[in-house]
């Protein structure tokens, strides 16, 4: 799973604290934190039809890692939706769209990774770009990487953050060894997420999900154990381990990218028959349903 160059993108127009720029002509300081080392948090946001889906639930958690990260100032919910419209309002965008929602601590006097080095900030970035859910609803590859997701001891996951090096890492196995993405564990050698989306298993009916130990709080996987509340879907929160992953009746992965996509295979071993499992439709069908209907309207 590569994800292709969009010639509608070639003439983007993005958005850095309320400059609006061709993608060409865009950029942050040498000396922004997220430059500096990773200090930023980010969201990933999809819109449909003029509204984004659970905007206000990201926002949220944009903030709560902000506040973990003790950002001096966070924009309001209020002027981080003004920059988002005016994003999508000058590049025509109302359907189709993938953001990237970035907000650093701001810019540095020198380099250094003093929080106390920061006179000026934060920097928010908005970057919208055509872009269809990413994931082949036919089936997908993982290979288990032996890149382990840090423990709240370590690097909390319930901070949004862009320090992204271990997922990186596991991205390069999995392309080397020809998987679409890889599954990652935690530090105990349970299933953590894959190094970008939530995984949940379906075992004899009932659909299950890693806690967050060691993965973020995902918004489409609350979505998806909403669902399963709303329709009388037998659901759980529990320690999967790799056995239960193979012998899984089902396996999708969940994420605002890629929405749900169903995992045919993982370490060579075929997940069910091979073919997407019923429960995935469903649920998938369930959550197209509701982000043709909900979301914040952002533009006409």
């Amino acid at each position: 799973m590569l994800q292709q160059y969009d010639e509608r993108n070639r003439d983007l127009i993005v958005n850095i604290n309320g400059d609006l720029r061709h993608r060409d002509q865009a950029g942050i300081s040498p000396f922004d934190s997220a430059v500096q080392g990773g200090d930023a948090v980010w969201e990933g946001l999809r819109l449909y039809n003029g509204r984004i889906f659970r905007l206000i639930e990201h926002l949220d958690r944009l903030r709560s890692s902000a506040l973990a990260l003790a950002f001096a100032e966070i924009p309001s919910h209020e002027a981080m939706i003004e920059q988002i419209r005016r994003t999508l309002e000058v590049n025509q965008m109302r359907d189709g769209v993938h953001l990237r929602l970035t907000l650093t601590r701001g810019v540095k006097v020198t380099s250094g990774m003093d929080p106390r080095l920061n006179r000026a900030g934060p920097t928010l970035i908005v970057l919208a770009e055509h872009k269809p859910p990413v994931y082949d609803k036919a089936g997908i590859t993982l290979l288990t990487s032996t890149i382990r997701r840090p423990p709240p001891d370590s690097l909390d996951p319930k901070i949004h953050h862009c320090n992204l090096i271990p997922s990186i890492l596991a991205k390069i196995q999995a392309n080397a060894a020809g998987a679409d993405d890889a599954l990652m564990l935690d530090a105990r050698g349970f299933v953590a997420e894959t190094n970008a989306t939530h995984v949940f298993v379906v075992t004899k009916g009932e659909v299950a999900t890693s806690r967050t130990l060691a993965c973020p709080e995902g918004i489409t996987r609350t979505v998806v154990l909403e669902l399963c509340q709303r329709h009388a879907i037998p659901h759980a929160e529990r320690d999967l381990s790799l056995t239960e992953v193979y012998r899984a009746d089902e396996v999708f992965c969940t994420g605002t990218m890629g929405e749900l996509a169903p995992v045919t295979k993982i370490d060579g071993r075929t997940i069910g028959d091979g073919s997407v499992g019923p429960l995935a439709v469903r649920l998938g069908a369930l959550f197209r349903a509701l982000t043709a209907t909900e979301g914040f309207v952002v533009v006409a």
